[in-house]
């Protein structure tokens, strides 16, 4: 399994037991989110833990003001290692996002790095990765790739309002852009005050998620087809040589290959331009649900995992 360093540790236990005093709650679960969870950790990467909390009055559930759904907190460490930063889903929220197949709750689950085990999550995990929605999945990993292309990569304009077309096509005779909206294509006069033509930072970090996103929806809507629905493995590398080489060309998985390794030597916040393509960083947006659509998490099932963290922190 993989680790951080023992001093690393040390700190996020030391911040996990602050959120527990302050808040008046007891974690059940907590492990490593991002790049040091799928393997895309640089020396300079920050820390970034989830996990699951209960709070340690039940009773709240009932009360009209209801306890909090999320937790949030950050500490800086010593010199030796970069800011560590926590996200907490109380034991419901945590189920009900389980039962919408959530990409962050199933990622949580399988994450290789534990900080707090009181519940141990091996068994839910498998029973998650089995009975996973593929439709909800798919789409959660589409937006992911279409939000960020859109945010971080594309050449686009801003409206007074900060919404962002991105930039097709710049039609110099005409002095006029051709933009990408949720409807298809426009056209909009450079001369239109109210837009502005501007340019995102399309660092490494940026396209390595938007690669691991789209490639993500894609393989899942390829294995869907073949009836196999596998989860692409959390740990990036794994995934590239063990699962893309079904669905992706050689070429496109030494991309996303190149981005992992540069991300890793710590070339994250290197601007590179679009290394993705605008097409491959929006899988279809219909799937269809003869194939890929099924029931999810058991209700049932989730409950009783629900009494288990909740004994977990007894």
């Amino acid at each position: 399994m993989a680790t951080v360093p023992d001093h690393v540790s040390e700190s996020v236990d030391e911040l996990l037991t602050a959120i527990e005093r302050d808040r008046d709650v007891s974690i059940a679960l907590a492990a490593a989110r991002g790049s040091h969870a799928w393997g895309a950790a640089s020396s300079e990467s920050d820390y970034d833990v989830g996990f699951v909390f209960v709070p340690d009055d039940l009773r709240q559930y009932a009360h009209l003001e209801t306890p909090p759904t999320t937790i949030h907190a950050a500490s800086d460490t010593d010199a030796r290692t970069a800011e560590i930063e926590c996200q907490g889903w109380d034991v419901r929220t945590f189920a009900k996002l389980l039962a919408d197949s959530n990409d962050g709750a199933i990622d949580l689950l399988r994450s290789p790095i534990r900080y707090r085990t009181g519940y141990d999550p091996t068994e839910l995990a498998e029973y998650i990765e089995e009975a996973y929605n593929p439709m909800d999945l798919y789409h959660a990993w589409r937006g992911i790739a279409t939000s960020n292309y859109r945010k971080y990569v594309s050449h686009h304009l801003v409206s007074t309002d900060d919404e962002l077309f991105p930039i097709l096509e710049v039609l110099e005779d005409d002095d006029a852009y051709v933009v990408e909206t949720d409807d298809g294509t426009a056209t909009i006069s450079a001369d239109d005050e109210r837009y502005a033509e501007t340019q995102t930072k399309p660092t490494v970090k940026r396209n390595l998620t938007i690669c691991r996103a789209a490639m993500s929806a894609r393989y899942l809507r390829a294995a869907g087809e073949r009836g196999e629905h596998d989860l692409p493995a959390l740990e990036f590398e794994a995934f590239l040589t063990e699962q893309a080489p079904a669905v992706f060309d050689a070429e496109r998985i030494e991309r996303a290959r190149e981005l992992l390794e540069r991300k890793r030597a710590g070339e994250g916040a290197v601007e590179i331009g679009d290394a993705v393509g605008h097409e491959f960083a929006h899988p279809p947006q219909g799937i269809d649900p003869e194939i890929h659509a099924r029931e999810g998490p058991d209700v049932t099932r989730l409950d009783e995992s629900v009494d288990e963290m909740i004994a977990a922190t007894e």
